[in-house]
């Protein structure tokens, strides 16, 4: 399993948002939430699995993050084990404690949509 190289990993910890950008609707990137757990990346659809970019990604497709100036591809996996969705939920709760949002996240329909991404 490839993983993001350092620098990387401490930008994400540090951004709130970055966007994604899937395959099949490349020319719409949608804004979303990203945590770093054990040096590993994960997101998670706050609309769970309506989430438009969350159903391309979850059919198989790449897709590109976007932050600080960069493009980044990555390939989406399913966190199906139990303690990576809960080190997932803790890592979101407690990187966006001030949010009033941040309890939507760690709902229970929506822990299934857990994925973490790898660099391509």
């Amino acid at each position: 399993m490839p993983n993001f190289d350092a620098n990387i990993l401490r930008e994400l910890r540090k951004l709130d948002e970055v966007a994604i950008r899937t395959e099949k609707h490349p020319d719409n990137a949608v804004v979303i939430w990203i945590v770093v757990s054990d040096d590993q990346v994960f997101v998670r659809s706050a609309r769970g699995a309506k989430g438009r970019w969350y159903r391309d990604v979850a059919a198989g497709q790449h897709a590109t993050l976007e932050f600080s100036g960069r493009r980044l591809a990555v390939n989406a996996i399913p966190a199906t084990d139990q303690a990576s969705i809960d080190r997932v939920s803790h890592e979101y709760l407690r990187k966006y404690r001030t949010s009033a949002y941040a309890r939507s996240v760690v709902r229970p329909d929506i822990l299934p949509t857990t994925l973490r991404l790898d660099p391509l």
